[in-house]
């Protein structure tokens, strides 16, 4: 979950224009389907194994400190903090049309000055890989998936990356501050489809937020709501992904 999420009213989600295509039976038939009749196959000669993943990051992958760590560094309550800050800053920055600086003049609607780089070291504090996931995507990197984070957040993805490692798993390849869109917009998910060169079943999204995962659906994309790591291994596992272990292999990566 991203923290433009409160600067914003909500938005009614992107309805599903087949329902059935999305339960787990639905997805293994779209997934053949994809494997018949597109160029790219499930075994080509460049072995490129389907579905590609893609992860969104914050509260998915990650904990995002913004809900507890932040209004604890202001020293407000959250729902304070959500009335004080400026209504698009953090968007802008997310999508890369301002830096830190310009994110530090205008982060609240009055203009009171912080501590820029304190805030940054709270941010980094707090992130953490959310519990089992680390787990899961070494069993899927060991499985040969190709897997790709498809998140909102600013250039600070680059702290994340300092202190998780996460490219060890996945590559940061559609980042909001890299391409200058933010999800749900269907043109990020168009492009991320352009980006791959597959057919959007041959794509699965796994994020938090559900107005996201609806919207990835509307364009083709199979789409997993997360809710915990537990149910997210099920579900993958019902949709006809590797998630077997080889522990000895494991422990010698």
């Amino acid at each position: 979950m991203d923290m433009a999420v409160f600067l914003r009213l909500p938005a009614i989600p992107f309805p599903l224009r087949n329902s059935s295509l999305h339960s787990s039976r639905g997805i293994k038939m779209a997934l053949k389907t994809t494997q018949k009749n597109t160029n790219v196959s499930f075994s080509t000669a460049t072995t490129r194994k389907l579905p590609i993943l893609l992860f969104d990051i914050m509260d998915t992958i990650v904990r995002d400190p913004f809900y507890h760590d932040i209004p604890a560094f202001f020293r407000m309550p959250f729902e304070e903090l959500i009335e004080s800050k400026h209504p698009t800053a953090w968007i802008e920055f997310e999508k890369g049309l301002i830096d830190e600086v310009e994110l530090a003049r205008k982060f609240f609607k009055d203009g009171r000055p912080f501590d820029l780089e304190g805030l940054k070291n709270c941010m980094r504090e707090g992130y953490s890989y959310i519990e089992g996931v680390e787990e899961l995507l070494h069993v899927l990197k060991h499985n040969n998936y190709e897997m790709h984070a498809f998140t909102n957040y600013p250039i600070w993805y680059e702290m994340i990356e300092d202190k998780l490692n996460i490219s060890k798993y996945l590559s940061w390849t559609f980042c909001s501050c890299i391409n200058g869109k933010r999800k749900p917009d269907p043109e990020f998910f168009l492009e991320v489809v352009r980006h791959l060169k597959v057919d959007p079943a041959s794509c699965l999204f796994v994020d938090d937020r559900k107005r996201n995962v609806e919207a990835a659906k509307e364009v083709g994309i199979i789409g997993l709501h997360f809710k915990n790591v537990d149910v997210l291994r099920q579900d993958l596992s019902l949709m006809g992904i590797d998630i077997s272990t080889d522990e000895t292999n494991l422990a010698q990566e």
